[in-house]
């Protein structure tokens, strides 16, 4: 089998389902351009997409879309269009690169925080608290698995910590945070792509914007199951959890396509002053620290 025949399943879901074409540009700025300086000539956008068999008009209504809302910003020199990500895109996907590349579990004590609001205002109480890591148990009623109390709790909100013996434990947190649907993408994921690991194991490395696109197509993938994963504790996961296997095939496959796909980019890929720059050498270290 190729790298080729490897990709041919995992590019067929993605062109089931074109709506995702936004959110693919926005991997492949915050993976491959954000490093080099952020900024990408529109035609070199246009050939990544090619190879992933994404229509030009496509890719440039979705640019367009971004850019109104919020999420790059365009430049035009002449007929030429460059785009960066904007304030907004940046924050968001340095918020989500920690998660990406450096995931790991938290410590955790044992015991679950509840927090009970009392507080008029509930909706933004609970945003808050769900940003702290907490989730909904009932109306009112939210519970996190953290290790300290997280500031976000409102002040007029009641706080408990609670214990439970490990098996009690381990099914409030499917029950809460959903871990069978979350194994079940992890699962999918690391049967999508194991067959590439194997091809790259006997050396078969693809070359060029081959490289590229499955770099791409792995960070995607692996960023849409990341970002939802409340990163439970281990004693909290199901046994053989399968997030565990999908992180430790990123770890063997990115630094094996990086090479390759940072050198079609080095030969390729412009800006509006020509080829990019080099990229922060903080790249070869993504999935090992």
């Amino acid at each position: 089998m190729s790298a080729s025949s490897a990709l041919a399943p995992i590019l067929g879901h993605l062109r089931a389902e074109p709506s995702r074409t936004w959110s693919l540009i926005i991997t492949l700025y915050g993976d491959a351009v954000v490093p080099r300086g952020g900024r990408l000539w529109l035609g070199t956008l246009l050939e990544i997409f090619e190879a992933l068999d994404v229509g030009g008009n496509v890719v440039r209504t979705a640019m367009s879309r971004l850019a109104a809302d919020g999420w790059l910003e365009r430049r035009r020199i002449g007929r030429n269009s460059y785009y960066r990500l904007a304030e907004k895109g940046r924050e968001t996907f340095a918020d989500a690169a920690r998660r990406i590349y450096g995931a790991h579990a938290p410590p955790w004590d044992g015991a679950f925080r509840v927090a009970v609001l009392r507080t008029t205002d509930r909706e933004s109480a609970r945003a808050a608290l769900e940003s702290a890591g907490y989730a909904p148990l009932a109306p009112g009623v939210l519970v996190a698995a953290v290790s300290q109390d997280g500031a976000a709790v409102p002040a007029d909100a009641i706080t408990l910590r609670a214990t439970a013996d490990p098996e009690d434990a381990r099914r409030l947190a499917a029950q809460v945070w959903q871990t069978a649907r979350l194994e079940d993408g992890y699962r999918r994921f690391v049967a999508a792509f194991t067959p590439l690991g194997d091809v790259l194991a006997k050396g078969k490395v693809p070359s060029g914007l081959e490289a590229l696109v499955a770099r791409l197509l792995l960070v995607h993938e692996y960023r849409r199951l990341v970002l939802r994963d409340p990163m439970l504790p281990d004693a909290l996961l199901p046994p053989h959890w399968s997030g565990l296997a999908a992180r430790a095939l990123c770890g063997a496959l990115y630094p094996a396509l990086l090479p390759q796909s940072e050198r079609w980019l080095d030969e390729h890929a412009l800006n509006e002053d020509g080829r990019l720059p080099s990229p922060d050498p903080s790249i070869y270290r993504r999935f090992r620290d």
